[in-house]
């Protein structure tokens, strides 16, 4: 009579699926536009426009949009610990980017840091391993 865990798994699967779904989606768009160019990206205050023109200029930038790309793929094929693994350092450097070098607050970078920690969490026995 009582089916609350199946009830909880399959909200649980469903969050996991949106998550995953809007994670992927954001690191396609975003790392396809910088080929493609078909957002607008607003200037960056402070010392960030120099520090992404150096990562620019160097094709540094080029190699990260690359693993981005491919974390969203990961993300939307359902690999979700391979896109977690790819794109939270991805999501920690644009967060510090933001803080130190343009002293602002993006409400996208931390979206994405809020659905790749759910997925973390929600995939925790998988990273087990990496805290023993």
């Amino acid at each position: 009579i009582n089916n609350q865990p199946s009830t909880i798994n399959s909200i649980m699967n469903k969050a996991v699926f949106i998550a995953r779904i809007l994670l992927g989606l954001m690191f396609v768009v975003f790392g396809i536009n910088f080929w493609l160019g078909f957002i607008k990206i607003p200037p960056m205050p402070g010392d960030a426009p120099a520090f992404i023109g150096l990562m620019y200029a160097s094709g540094y930038l080029a190699v990260v949009k690359v693993l981005e790309v491919l974390g969203g793929l990961a993300a939307l094929a359902g690999r979700t610990t391979l896109a977690v693994l790819i794109l939270s350092p991805i999501i920690i450097n644009i967060l510090l980017i933001d803080k130190y070098l343009a002293h602002i607050f993006d409400p996208v970078a931390a979206f994405a840091a809020v659905l790749v920690l759910f997925l973390a969490w929600a995939e925790r026995a998988r990273f087990a391993a990496f805290l023993k």
